[in-house]
């Protein structure tokens, strides 16, 4: 099975600077003015998931609640690090979580669009398993 998260934007210069040059994914590809739409497909190679982001004269309507979070769990504690200076390092702020898991298994922070990402340690997810 794959997986693609598709959502609409008004800003989707400023989503593909965030999610690749600051979260560190990849351009999978892109379309211009398909019916009326711009898209960029972003993910990491080789993966069967991948977001994609699309842009037209519609207005995105967002409509999302503190606790819609998209979580990142980088795979080393030194990945974490360096993405969490990364991110601060670009002027983009921590933000307190509503679910306290979140503040004591990670940092909150948001996209450009105002969705929540939560980047926590590999060892929450597995803590959550077990």
């Amino acid at each position: 099975m794959f997986l693609r998260v598709a959502r609409h934007t008004d800003n989707i210069e400023k989503i593909e600077d965030f999610y690749i040059n600051i979260l560190d994914f990849e351009c999978l590809g892109r379309f211009q003015n398909h019916n009326n739409y711009d898209g960029v497909f972003i993910g990491k190679s080789g993966l069967d998931w991948h977001f994609e982001f699309t842009q037209s004269e519609t207005k995105a309507n967002h409509t999302f609640d503190e606790d819609d979070v998209i979580v990142l769990y980088p795979k080393t504690i030194l990945d974490y690090n360096e993405l969490i200076n990364k991110l601060l390092r670009n002027n983009i702020s921590i933000i307190t979580a509503t679910n306290p898991f979140w503040n004591e298994n990670g940092k909150m922070f948001q996209d450009p669009d105002g969705y929540r990402i939560v980047v926590s340690p590999l060892k929450a997810v597995i803590s959550e398993i077990e």
